[in-house]
This record gives structure tokens, sequence and C-alpha cells, in this order.
């Protein structure tokens, strides 16, 4: 086994970690540990990132479900139109999009630039939502309400994001429930994780069809990210949630950029 191969699977026990302390995150550690560190491809790389997450974060939805912090009723509402996208994102839309999209003075723009680039600015999103300041809670009840077509049309939106780029969506998910729903935080963080997992699995069926799976080399990567979860979970009653989140979203920044530069200027 090579070193940088050695590298990749200490990224996915970091993944677990990641997912286990802060409930969302992995996915946008597994695209370029899938890319960069295992040389696949972006488009095999999106799908193995589905299932990993998927996988993963059906772990931590068992644990929400015990305590009793899922709104499966909200989570349908999003969740739906999102299983929908999401499949027709990977089984339709992924396979047809054109190896060249635009060719000018020498530059190519390639159909794997494309998902890496589109893949920079939802990582970057989610850095700076996580580097911004923590707002001071308003004291006081408030209640929940529905925006049905607003909260259809997130589900369609996060869906195809998400099945093209391959990662679960949660820092998408989440603010929409907190947002449009008014739902308490930690529900939304549970009731996300729960979409997370059924989406990015029903995702990842979409691709079954398509590509040749390498499944002892998923599921051994898998196995070592649950692991990680385990390990996370542990070591968030250590951390201080607000330093970690701001600690993740610089590297994710610093992912942001040395994924650009290597897309655009290597």
């Amino acid at each position: 086994m090579e070193a940088i191969e050695v590298l990749g699977y200490i990224g996915a026990l970091i993944i677990g970690i990641v997912l286990g302390l802060m409930g969302s995150g992995g996915s946008i550690m597994a695209v370029p540990i899938f890319a960069y560190l295992f040389q696949i491809s972006p488009v095999t790389t999106t799908a193995y990132s589905l299932f990993v997450v998927g996988t993963s974060a059906s772990v931590g939805t068992l644990k929400n479900f015990n305590k009793g912090l899922i709104d499966f009723r909200i989570a349908l509402v999003l969740a739906i139109p999102a299983f929908i996208s999401v499949y027709i994102a990977r089984k339709v839309l992924v396979p047809v999009i054109p190896e060249e999209l635009i060719s000018i003075e020498g530059f190519v723009l390639t159909k794997n630039m494309s998902i890496m680039l589109l893949f920079v600015v939802l990582i970057t999103i989610a850095s700076i939502s996580m580097l911004r300041k923590k707002r001071k809670s308003i004291r006081g009840t408030i209640a929940m309400t529905f925006n049905y077509p607003m909260i259809v049309g997130v589900g369609i939106i996060i869906g195809i994001l998400t099945g093209i780029v391959g990662i679960g969506g949660g820092f998408l998910i989440i603010p929409a429930l907190v947002l449009l729903v008014k739902l308490p935080i930690k529900k939304a963080v549970a009731t996300s994780l729960f979409i997370i997992a059924l989406k990015s699995l029903i995702g990842f069926m979409g691709d079954v069809g398509n590509l040749e799976i390498n499944w002892p080399f998923l599921l051994i990567f898998t196995l070592i990210s649950i692991t990680g979860i385990f390990m996370g979970v542990y070591l968030s009653a250590f951390i201080k949630n607000e330093k970690l989140k701001r600690s993740f979203g610089w590297f994710l920044l610093v992912i942001a950029v040395s994924v650009f530069c290597k897309e655009v200027f290597v």
C-alpha cells in the first residue's frame, strides 16, 4: 500500500470524526480524498462520497431517533423532492453532461473540472457560514411554520446540487429547517442527518447501473469512517462546539482554495 493511500484511509477516519463531532461536513472532505489521494474520477468520487456519507449518517440517525430528536413530518416535506431530484441528477443529469463544456483560446472546461469547481463554490459557502460569528439567541418561543412551496423548492435545489457534487448538503438543509420552518437547532441537525442518510443512499442507487463500483475498497473505507464517528461522539464531550466550528471553517476554506488552484492552474 502506497503512502498516499495510507493518508486516504486516515482521511476516512477523520471524515467519521468530523461527522461524530459536528453532524455534517464529512462529505466535503470525502470528495477531495477520493479524487486526489486515491486518484478516482470526479463522477465516481461523488458516487462513493454519497455512499460513505449516507451509511455513516445512518449511524447518527439511529442515535438521534432514540433521543426523539427527528421530526419525521418536516423531514418528508423537504426530503421527498430532494430524494427525487438527487436520484434524477445521478441517474440522468450527470451521465449526459458533455465531457467538454467550454473551449476558449486553449482553455477547456471539462465535465470533471466543472464538478470540482461547483464543489469549490459549495464548500466556500459552507466555510463562510461556519466562520460567521454566532448571533445571540433571542428569548422566547418562535412558532413553527410551513411555507410548503418554498420548502419543496429548496428540497429540489439541494437534491440537484448534492447529487451532482456528491455531498450530503447538511450546511444547506439545516439553515432551511431553521429559517423556513423555525425548527430548533438540535432538531434541525438531527432531522438534517436523517434526510442526508436517505438522500445520499438513494442518490448512490442512481449510480449503481452507471458505474463500476469497487465494493471491497468502498466498504473498508466506510467501516473506517463509521469507527471515526464513534471517536467523534466521544471527543465531542471535551471540545467546545464553537471553537471546532470555526477551526473546521478555516480548514474548508483551505480545501476550497487548494482544489480551485489544482483544477485551474495545474
